[in-house]
C-alpha cells in the first residue's frame, strides 16, 4: 500500500497539531504569549518551582531550546529563576505575578481553540480521540521516549 497524506497517521496528527497551534497562537498573542511558551506555562501553572531539567522532560524539547525559551520568558517578566536549595548547580523556575495573571485568559483561549478545532466531532468522538492519542503517546513513552501525558 502506498502512503498518502490521508493514510498517514503521522501526517494527519502533524497537520492537526499545526491547526491547533495556529488557533491557539491567534488567541494568546494578545496576551503576550506564544505557542512556544504555552506548554511551559501550563506545567508551571500546575506546579510552580520546577527545574529546567523537569521542564525539558515534561515538554519534550531540547535543553538548548528550553534554555533560550526560559531566558525570553524571564526577560518578558513571566518567570524568575532561583537557586535550588538542594542542588547548587540547578535553578528552580517560578512564575511571577505577571505569569500567574495570564493563566485565566490563556486557559480560556486554549479551551476556545480546542473547541473550534474539535467542533466537527461529537462528544463521544472527542473523548475517544483523546483516549487514543494518550494511548499512542504512552505506548511510545514505554519504549523509552520521554513523554508526559495527563488525562484530565
Amino acid at each position: 500500500m502506498s502512503l498518502t497524506p490521508g493514510s498517514s497517521a503521522g501526517y494527519l496528527v502533524n497537520h492537526l497539531a499545526r491547526l491547533f497551534a495556529a488557533a491557539l497562537q491567534d488567541r494568546i498573542k494578545p496576551l503576550g504569549l506564544s505557542t512556544g511558551v504555552f506548554p511551559i506555562m501550563l506545567h508551571l501553572w500546575q506546579k510552580d518551582g520546577l527545574t529546567q531539567s523537569d521542564l525539558v522532560t515534561l515538554v519534550g524539547i531540547e535543553q538548548a531550546t528550553m534554555a533560550n525559551t526560559l531566558a525570553r520568558m524571564e526577560r518578558d517578566g513571566l518567570i524568575l529563576r532561583r537557586p535550588d536549595p538542594d542542588d547548587g548547580r540547578s535553578k528552580r523556575i517560578f512564575l511571577t505575578e505577571v505569569g500567574r495573571a495570564k493563566q485565566t485568559g490563556a486557559m480560556a483561549a486554549a479551551n476556545a481553540a480546542n473547541a473550534d478545532i474539535m467542533a466537527a466531532l461529537t462528544t463521544g468522538e472527542r473523548e475517544q480521540m483523546m483516549q487514543l492519542l494518550r494511548k499512542a503517546i504512552e505506548g511510545k513513552a514505554g519504549q523509552g521516549r520521554q513523554s508526559q501525558v495527563h488525562a484530565e
